[in-house]
């Protein structure tokens, strides 16, 4: 058998626990939402039926959307930060910025 070296911790973009606990607070604040405001007042029964059910839906909506957005995030290229730009460097300006700055306003 291979001896594996432990990982280091991921962080809470790539772990699990961070779209888990996302949902989870969501779930929850359907299921009170819909337990407070489906009863139709205080003289009827809570509806625990539709908050447990609209507590779900929560839930795995919420799940599937951080998981969707935690899927297409990606780190930018290490290029991108060295600074490669147009017109990074005011001492040197691009040839067609200097060449429409010579341009004489037209009168209107």
């Amino acid at each position: 058998m291979e001896n594996h070296e432990p990982e280091a911790p991921r962080g809470l973009r790539t772990s699990v626990k961070g779209p888990l606990l996302f949902s989870a607070f969501w779930g929850v604040v359907a299921f009170f939402a819909v337990l407070i405001f489906a009863s139709g007042g205080s003289a009827h029964a809570p509806r625990f039926d539709l908050a447990f059910t609209a507590a779900g839906i929560a839930f795995i909506v919420s799940l599937v959307i951080a998981a969707m957005l935690s899927m297409s995030h990606k780190e930018n290229a290490e290029h991108l930060g060295k600074g490669s730009g147009v017109n990074l460097s005011s001492k040197k300006p691009s040839r067609r910025v200097t060449l429409d700055q010579d341009k004489p306003e037209e009168d209107k």
